[in-house]
């Protein structure tokens, strides 16, 4: 499988978890993905499987910035598993979070 796909995939993993809780938390946040790092164990064939558990990192983020107003960075990992359970890549995903302003 090419390195891209897996890319996109595991930043769906990473992406999905920041866009669920900024709808939870109900105020304005804007997202970016600022640094992105991989590392490819073994060949990808057949379906992959990328889960990310980061979920209260990002969580704890958020907060922090809608009380602060002042930017987060969080690093989030995006795990991919063949259907044998192998990991074939790890990606780790540099997030900013920043609580937006009515300017």
């Amino acid at each position: 499988m090419f390195w891209a796909v897996q890319g996109m995939a595991a930043e769906m993993t990473t992406g999905v978890l920041v866009m669920n809780q900024i709808k939870e938390n109900k105020k304005p946040i804007s997202m970016l993905v600022l640094n992105m790092n991989a590392n490819f164990s073994k060949k990808a064939v057949g379906r992959i499987t990328f889960t990310c558990k980061d979920g209260k990192l990002v969580n704890t983020a958020i907060k922090e910035a809608i009380e602060t107003g002042e930017g987060q960075t969080i690093w989030m990992k995006s795990i991919g598993v063949d259907e044998n359970g192998d990991v074939v890549s790890t990606f780790n995903f540099e997030w900013t979070l920043k609580a937006k302003t009515n300017k």
